[in-house]
């Protein structure tokens, strides 16, 4: 039965427990075991976006649950039953060393029933675990009361719902860096609570980061301090007169502090204390002390910022904000980003981009700008976008001016930023890679010389030659004079690169190369077929038999018919125009007969002397399938090339004397007919 549907719950009992017919009190028991989990859980930890913080330190407890909830959870239990995270709480952590996760949940009732389930929610919203089923890691649904959790004494990462099954799951396995999301699940319908331990495993889930202030800044009017924390901490850990706190030089009084976004969640990055009169400008230090609260700013596993931390501020006298620096530049830049050292007000940003004039060696206008603006709609970069990337090197200048929106840019505090304002900035040409190159000929290798002309300031060069690289301005090679080589530059000027590359032909020597038959039968004529490689002139032919040719493809060639095999030497000799040569020579085998046969007998005893059994002269045949068979009908060879002969044996062991069936089929060459032969052949040992 789903866990959704099991009538356990103790707060119900007294109800169900009157004497009322089955069915009657099935329904009510269902409707007002469904009515306690119809509200939303709104409570800051029971649901995903707001969840508990946790480390591996500390023992996390929490007495009372509310009854809320029943929102599917998708998992590889709740493909046979609707599971549900009833009266729930939810925790996130983060794994700092990669191993395995050990926890144990403690009901405060040991007869109460708690469920959990993980998932890994790296780089996703939390809320995504009520839809994504790829983030799952495991779970322990049992219908079973009493501790749970993941441990050594687990036999599966997912166990499902159902009485009988374990409490414990398989510790998972955790991924150092990674974000994960625990919820703990009450099914029994009580408000009882629990306690959350971690341990057992070997993966680390505790930032052991010290908390610290990483900096401050102040308010335009110099009446608040907002101090950034080196990494999130407790909201609840804040005392709110400010106590935490003091100000040096003690100019003026901290009254109140506030954490940003405490209002819906546990923890902060960022906090704001407040003054009781602006300060003037000078430097300043915000320096962490025990509030009235007995401690300082916690961390998640209550560790705290260290008495005496303080992070330094500058209050400047008020003034315009200049146009600070540039982001760092690329080659070509078609766009260009302005840093400020304050926010800036978007609203003052004119969107055509007309609040800028950027003049240098070549002329170009902007063609928008916008600011990467928060939700308070200020920003500390603003982007032009220029009508043509800047390719021409030197100096260009940003002119700031009243735009169409009749103003210049304006800061936060409200102050503009002076018409006629500048920033410099410098960049190099683009450059080419494009390469030449020489050829000094030679007969076996020619000398080849790769340069490229430096022009726009280019003082980096990356040769690649066939996957072997060097680095030089000017390279000299000697290379094989036939052939053809990937060549491939990179230069740079340390601020444009590019790249060139191809494939260099070199056919100043010559290759002999030509086709002659596998064999010759007796009265064929032998083709021979030039391949030679470069740029051949003249060729130079001795067939063997006593004839020659100057022909590039001479005539067919006759050879004597003779009793025996016999082999005739067949040479190639080719020239170029430059008086290169190369030699080939070739042994032709002229075959003194090529009627295909099948012997009679065969004598496996490795004397050279009919040792085999295979078609004889099989050399116009094609398409050939060739069989044994011994006395028992059994194949005991076979093969398609002729070539390939039977030693009378199967699998390294010697058959027995005595006759073998055989079969032949194949396509003569000359005629195309189609041949089936069989017959028997005698294996004499």
């Amino acid at each position: 039965m789903p866990k959704s549907f099991l009538i356990s719950d103790k707060a119900d009992y007294g109800l169900c427990g009157m004497r009322l017919k089955f069915s009657v009190l099935l329904l009510i028991c269902l409707f007002r075991g469904l009515a306690g989990m119809s509200q939303v859980c709104s409570a800051l930890g029971q649901n995903p976006s707001t969840a508990f913080p946790v480390c591996g330190t500390n023992t996390f407890s929490q007495t009372t649950v509310p009854l809320c909830g029943n929102k599917s959870v998708p998992g590889p239990c709740s493909d046979t039953d609707p599971i549900t995270d009833r009266n729930p709480f939810w925790y996130k952590f983060k794994c700092f060393t990669s191993g395995t996760l050990g926890f144990l949940i403690t009901p405060i009732d040991l007869s109460d029933d708690y469920d959990w389930q993980l998932w890994d929610v790296t780089g996703h919203n939390p809320n995504d675990v009520y839809t994504n089923t790829s983030l799952f890691v495991a779970c322990n649904w049992s219908g079973e009361s009493g501790l749970t959790g993941a441990s050594s004494a687990g036999s599966k990462i997912a166990v499902c719902a159902g009485y009988g099954q374990d409490l414990f799951s398989v510790m998972p396995s955790l991924i150092q860096g990674h974000d994960y999301l625990l919820l703990i699940s009450h099914f029994t319908q009580t408000q009882s609570g629990y306690g959350l331990s971690f341990g057992g495993g070997t993966a680390s889930i505790t930032d052991t980061t010290r908390p610290g202030l990483l900096q401050s800044t102040t308010s335009c009017d110099a009446t608040s301090i907002t101090i950034q924390l080196n990494k999130n901490m407790k909201c609840q850990s804040l005392a709110a007169n400010g106590s935490d706190f003091s100000l040096s030089p003690a100019i003026a009084n901290i009254i109140s502090a506030t954490g940003a976004g405490c209002t819906g969640n546990f923890d902060m990055q960022f906090l704001t204390v407040n003054l009781d009169r602006p300060i003037p400008p000078g430097n300043y230090s915000i320096v962490a002390k025990n509030g009235s609260d007995g401690n300082t700013l916690k961390d998640y596993c209550d560790n705290t910022v260290p008495v005496g931390a303080s992070s330094n501020f500058t209050i400047f006298p008020m003034q315009p904000t200049p146009m600070d620096s540039l982001a760092r530049l690329t080659c070509a830049p078609s766009q260009l980003q302005l840093i400020f050292r304050k926010n800036m007000r978007c609203t003052s940003i004119a969107a055509d981009g007309s609040d800028f004039t950027v003049t240098g060696p070549a002329g170009v206008t902007v063609g928008s700008a916008m600011g990467n603006c928060n939700t308070d709609g200020l920003s500390t970069v603003i982007n032009l976008q220029l009508s043509q990337p800047l390719t021409v090197g030197g100096q260009y200048t940003i002119t700031l001016q009243n735009g169409t929106d009749g103003n210049t840019l304006i800061d936060e505090c409200g102050q503009s930023t002076p018409a006629g304002s500048t920033l410099s900035f410098t960049i190099k040409d683009t450059v080419s890679a494009n390469f030449s190159y020489t050829v000094t000929p030679g007969c076996v290798t020619d000398i080849v010389n790769f340069s490229h002309d430096g022009a726009h300031g280019v003082n980096q060069w990356q040769w690649v030659f066939d996957n072997s690289s060097a680095n030089t301005q000017q390279t000299q090679l000697q290379l094989p004079a036939l052939g053809e080589y990937h060549v491939a530059l990179a230069v740079s000027n340390g601020f444009c690169a590019d790249t060139f590359a191809t494939t260099v032909v070199l056919d100043d020597a010559v290759k002999a190369a030509f086709e002659i038959p596998e064999a010759l039968c007796p009265q064929d004529s032998a083709i021979f077929r030039d391949h030679s490689g470069g740029r051949v002139t003249a060729w130079n032919w001795d067939f063997g038999n006593g004839d020659g040719s100057t022909d590039q493809l001479p005539r067919p060639q006759f050879y004597p018919i003779d009793l025996t095999d016999r082999q005739y030497p067949v040479r190639l000799i080719v020239f170029n125009s430059a008086g290169c040569s190369d030699t080939l020579l070739q042994s032709l085998k002229v075959v003194a007969n090529c009627r295909i046969d099948i012997p009679s007998a065969f004598t496996p005893n490795g004397d050279g002397l009919n040792d085999y059994l295979y078609p004889l002269n099989a050399y116009k045949a094609s398409d050939l399938l060739f069989r044994v068979y011994n006395r028992y009908g059994q194949m005991v060879f076979e093969t398609r090339d002729w070539k390939v002969k039977w030693d009378g044996t199967i699998g390294g062991r010697k058959q027995p004397s005595g006759n073998y069936a055989w079969v032949l089929s194949y396509t003569h060459k000359d005629t195309g007919k189609r041949f089936n032969l069989k017959g028997n052949t005698v294996l004499i040992r």
